[in-house]
C-alpha cells in the first residue's frame, strides 16, 4: 500500500522562531516541512538538528535563485541546489527560470538541474508556477516532450490563473503533465487567482472539485506504478495569496485551519488514518 506522507510549507507560518514553527507542524500531524535551506552554515546546523529532534522529513524548496543576467542567475540556481542536498531532504522542488528565458536557456536550467541531482543523489522536481518556465500549459508541455526524464511538482492553480479557465480544453496536455508529477501543492485557485479564499465555502466548491479530480489522477497513477511513498504539501499561503479585508488588513479565512482542512481533507479521502 502507498504511504501518503503531508508536509506543512514553512511559507505563511508565523511562529518567533524555527524551531516553534517546527514544534507546531509536528504536533498537527505533519510528517515534514517544505522550505528553502539556509545558505549559510549555522542556519543549515541549526535546521539539520531540528529535523532530527522533532522527526520530520524535508523537501527542499528552490524559489530565491536571482540574477541581473542570465548568468548570474544560473549561478544563483546551482548553489541553491546544491545547497538543498547538504541536508538530503526527500527532492528539491524548484521554481526554475523565468517565463522570458529563451528555450534554450531553459534547456540548459533543466539539464543542470539533471545534473546536479545526479551528483548529489537527491532528485529535482520543477514546479508549475507563474513567471517560471512552468507558467503556463503549453510551454510546459514543449519541455515535457523535450526531456522525457523531467518531473513535476503540480501546482495547478497557477495554470488555472494564466490561462483564466479550468483546464478542460485541454486533456491532453493535462494528462501528460499528470504523468509526469511527482508532488503535489494541495491549493486550491481559480480562473482569476491562484487562490480562492477558503476552499471549503461553498463558493469555491466547483474550484475545490476540479483540483480533486486532477490530485485523484496523480495519486491513482503513483498507485498503478507501485510507488511506495507519495507527498503532499497543503500550501495556502499568506497575503497575497489570501485576500484582506480593506482597511483593517484582515485575512478573510484562518491560514493555518486553512491548510490543516486540506490535510485532512485528502487523508480521509486516500484512506491515510
Amino acid at each position: 500500500m502507498m504511504q501518503i506522507k503531508f508536509f506543512r510549507a514553512i511559507w505563511g507560518m508565523e511562529e518567533p522562531t524555527l524551531q516553534a514553527n517546527l514544534l507546531k507542524i509536528k504536533e498537527a500531524g505533519f510528517d515534514g516541512v517544505e522550505m528553502m535551506v539556509p545558505l549559510d552554515t549555522k542556519s543549515q546546523e541549526e535546521l539539520r538538528e531540528l529535523l532530527k529532534e522533532f522527526r520530520l522529513d524535508l523537501i527542499a524548496s528552490q524559489w530565491a535563485a536571482s540574477g541581473r543576467t542570465y548568468t548570474e542567475y544560473l549561478r544563483s540556481f546551482e548553489e541553491h541546489l546544491y545547497t538543498n542536498a547538504l541536508l538530503k531532504p526527500l527532492f528539491s522542488n524548484s521554481q526554475t527560470g523565468k517565463d522570458y528565458y529563451s528555450p534554450d536557456q531553459t534547456a540548459q536550467l533543466i539539464q543542470r538541474a539533471a545534473e546536479i541531482a545526479q551528483e548529489t543523489g537527491v532528485p529535482v522536481l520543477h514546479e508549475t508556477h507563474r513567471g517560471k518556465f512552468t507558467f503556463h500549459t503549453r510551454s510546459t508541455e514543449y519541455f515535457l516532450h523535450k526531456f522525457p526524464d523531467l518531473r513535476l511538482a503540480a501546482d495547478f492553480s497557477h495554470w488555472c490563473n494564466v490561462c483564466e479557465s479550468f483546464l478542460d480544453d485541454q486533456p491532453e496536455i493535462m494528462d501528460l503533465a499528470i504523468s509526469r508529477v511527482d508532488h503535489i501543492h494541495a491549493r486550491v485557485g481559480h480562473t482569476q487567482s491562484t487562490q480562492v479564499s477558503d476552499p471549503r465555502a461553498p463558493e469555491w466548491q466547483e474550484a475545490l472539485q476540479h483540483h480533486l479530480n486532477w490530485w485523484d489522477a496523480i495519486v491513482n497513477t503513483h498507485r498503478q506504478k507501485g510507488t511506495q511513498v507519495f507527498t503532499i504539501c497543503p500550501e495556502f499561503g499568506p497575503y497575497p495569496y489570501m485576500p484582506e479585508k480593506p482597511y483593517s488588513r484582515e485575512p478573510l479565512a484562518d491560514l493555518w485551519e486553512i491548510n490543516l482542512y486540506m490535510k485532512d481533507l485528502l487523508q480521509k479521502r486516500y484512506n491515510q488514518v
